[in-house]
């Protein structure tokens, strides 16, 4: 990776709650293109992390940085696909899908190709006038995935997005994240707890210690794609990973 461009750049982020310290002192940088997995125990910061990145929250010091200027979600193109479907129950398919298009004042002819080519990829063609309380779980996720990769953002957030789904269908939208990835190479920092979608989708893993968290250690994952769980390196990395993560 170091001769990769840095897309992203996080120095000495910490943030506490009251006495509760839960970032400390957190540096590492993401690689332009790269699609960056970010594991550790479960309420260890993973989401406040994120929600730093938007300025959901703000942090008591650091600095985290795109292209080299502090972000700012009003200037930088982000996207943001969090754990709960996130959906306009009011809006039909493409209307949510062209939602993010019509914001940033793309011309109609714009927002028609691009919600066309995403449309197409999610499989969600024929479900283009329904409305969300018309689709199952799967679909409503395709449909925020869409929208998210339809503005080509510069840095795709994603929090846990697949933790309500079951592993039929997780694998399923894993494998289409993956193929819309690898089209677009939008910068992906992707946060989950479960270490096998993280050996399955990520270029790199940045494991987190339990709070104050810190990062114990990255590792490359150079496991060529497709990938197959059932793969001798791949349960060799995936017990690696699962080794350096401790509950206590």
């Amino acid at each position: 990776m170091e001769d990769k461009k840095i897309k992203v750049e996080v120095r000495n982020l910490t943030k506490s709650f009251g006495n509760l310290l839960v970032l400390d002192n957190v540096s590492f940088e993401v690689f332009d293109g790269e699609f960056l997995c970010i594991v550790g125990p479960t309420g260890c910061g993973k989401t406040t992390f994120l929600n730093s990145l938007t300025k959901l929250y703000d942090i008591d010091s650091g600095s985290i940085t795109v292209d080299g200027e502090e972000i700012n979600p009003r200037k930088h193109n982000l996207a943001y696909i969090f754990q709960e479907y996130s959906t306009m129950e009011w809006l039909k398919v493409q209307e949510n899908i062209e939602y993010g298009l019509k914001i940033k004042k793309f011309s109609p002819e714009a927002i028609k190709q691009r919600t066309d080519i995403v449309i197409q990829m999610v499989g969600l063609d024929k479900y283009r006038n329904y409305y969300p309380s018309q689709l199952s779980a799967s679909m409503l996720q395709r449909v925020v995935i869409a929208r998210a990769f339809a503005i080509q953002p510069d840095l795709l957030l994603m929090d846990e997005p697949y933790g309500q789904l079951d592993l039929t269908l997780k694998y399923k939208l894993e494998d289409e994240l993956i193929k819309m990835w690898e089209r677009q190479r939008t910068t992906v920092l992707f946060i989950t707890h479960n270490i096998e979608e993280a050996v399955y989708l990520s270029d790199r893993i940045i494991v987190l210690t339990n709070k104050p968290t810190k990062i114990k250690t990255e590792i490359i994952n150079n496991l060529p794609r497709p990938r197959k769980v059932s793969d001798l390196e791949f349960v060799k990395l995936r017990n690696q990973v699962t080794d350096l993560i401790k509950w206590w």
